[in-house]
């Protein structure tokens, strides 16, 4: 089993900037792929952004030049530097994995989700 626990939301003004986070525990030595969505209100979940095992990075166009993807050393943390916001990221954050293969999970797994709102 995977636990993933965000953090880092809040409310900002139109330019501001939030860092999330995003911890994954549940297996030693495991390394995640992970992957942000978020879900405004009355609207689909759409994806963000995307980090693999060996640091590859995924952006959505929306996000492209304003938000940064990183992890940390053992892999099981992962971040996203938003910057330059708009009320438009206003939303729910979620982290996702698709488990560990290392231990042959391949389970989808989400977080509780970090509210970020963004005012003009």
């Amino acid at each position: 089993q995977v636990q993933l626990v965000e953090s880092g939301g809040g409310s900002v003004q139109t330019g501001g900037s939030l860092r999330l986070s995003c911890a994954a525990s549940g297996y030693t030595g495991c390394t995640y792929d992970m992957t942000w969505y978020r879900q405004a209100p009355g609207k689909e979940r759409e994806f963000v952004s995307s980090i693999d095992s060996v640091g590859r990075t995924t952006y959505a166009d929306f996000v492209k030049g304003r938000f940064n993807i990183s992890q940390n050393s053992a892999k099981n943390t992962v971040y996203l530097q938003m910057d330059s916001l708009n009320p438009e990221d206003t939303a729910m954050y979620y982290c996702n994995t698709d488990g560990c293969p290392e231990y042959n999970d391949y389970d989808d797994y989400w977080g509780q989700g970090t509210q970020v709102t963004v005012s003009s």
